[in-house]
């Protein structure tokens, strides 16, 4: 069984237990919120299982065997926790729209000018404190953004069709992990200075049934200042990889005279329009897209399986773990199937 490194294993490490406490916020103010639900969709397994790596989740056990360590149901203890949460002065016919978001700052507050925007859209914004970019990205960053979803779905009436997660500068590139992981919580997400390219041992695929609704669900508005040249150009990198995995539901919008700064009012509310106004993508463009891919994974499957009937493990391994990081959970469960295989070699 091939060795995770030290980083993943401190981050399996860290993840944690559970607790409790309540209090949604007051129309139309900002305030300090408590929640208390806890959810599956936030528990440790389900984490790991839509944010690593199928061969990186399978070795868990053994990693904390080793360690003589046991895995928490959840990261986060709730009783410990505080939430931003606006929510506008009139409920629409429809339920509120709801937008998560993950700041690179620890402390939990609205973007300047963004309360009137999000009034007019009747948008509730909710936003964890500790979860800045010095924090824990799986152990404590993404639980708390599906730990706010959940608990402000469930005090609120909610139009599912209009939730969204969204972030800025390295809040922005946790708020990609988690449209990716998570395309049944979020409809879609405002990329905010921000983002990188998928299918990689560092944002790998999800499985194959998230990743699909993913690329028929859900839409990405990539917003970055003309002035902020270096995420000018990881937006450029992050939109190829995109389409190149099949997923077109991709925009991009430059704020004029704009540096490396979060969003401002007119800046969110072109974003939150053009969610609210994406289209479907081609089916047949898509569908071909798909066809390319299933025939590379079939090509290294193959190459995997001549290996082991040579006799040859460590080229097996080497071959079928670079698969395991370039397509994720697309591979699963055939990849699982094939490292038991290697694993029982002689």
């Amino acid at each position: 069984m091939a060795a995770m490194n030290a980083m993943a294993i401190r981050l399996f490490l860290a993840l944690g237990m559970t607790a409790a406490l309540v209090s949604p916020g007051c129309a139309g103010t900002l305030s300090n919120s408590a929640f208390s639900d806890y959810t599956p969709l936030s528990s440790n397994l389900e984490l790991v299982r839509r944010l690593t790596t199928p061969l990186k989740a399978a070795q868990l056990p053994a990693i904390l065997a080793s360690q003589h360590a046991t895995l928490g149901a959840q990261a986060i203890d709730l009783s410990k926790e505080s939430f931003a949460l606006f929510v506008p002065s009139t409920e629409p016919a429809t339920g509120y729209g709801l937008l998560v978001f993950i700041p690179p700052w620890n402390d939990a507050r609205l973007p300047d000018g963004w309360d009137s925007v999000l009034d007019a859209a009747g948008m509730i914004f909710v936003s964890a404190a500790q979860s800045g970019n010095d924090q824990s990205v799986l152990a404590r960053r993404e639980p708390l953004a599906i730990l706010a979803e959940q608990n402000v779905a469930h005090r609120y009436t909610i139009d599912p069709e209009r939730i969204y997660i969204a972030g800025f500068s390295g809040g922005s590139r946790v708020a990609m992990r988690l449209a990716l992981a998570y395309p049944g919580v979020f409809r879609g997400a405002i990329l905010d200075a921000g983002s990188d390219p998928i299918g990689s041992a560092d944002i790998p695929l999800p499985p194959v049934e998230l990743f699909r609704r993913f690329q028929d669900k859900s839409h990405l508005v990539y917003v970055t200042g003309d002035e902020d040249l270096t995420r000018l150009g990881m937006a450029a990198v992050s939109m190829r990889s995109m389409h190149d995995w099949c997923m077109f539901g991709v925009e991009a919008q430059e704020a004029a005279r704009a540096g490396h700064q979060a969003a401002s009012a007119t800046t969110l509310a072109h974003a939150l329009a053009a969610l609210r106004d994406a289209t479907p993508p081609d089916g047949a463009e898509q569908a071909a897209c798909r066809a390319r891919i299933d025939k590379e994974i079939e090509l290294q499957f193959a190459t995997v399986e001549t290996l082991i009937a040579a006799g040859d493990r460590k080229s097996a391994r080497d071959v079928l773990d670079a698969l395991d990081k370039r397509f994720g959970g697309l591979a699963s469960p055939r990849s699982l199937t094939l490292s038991q295989a290697i694993a029982q070699m002689k």
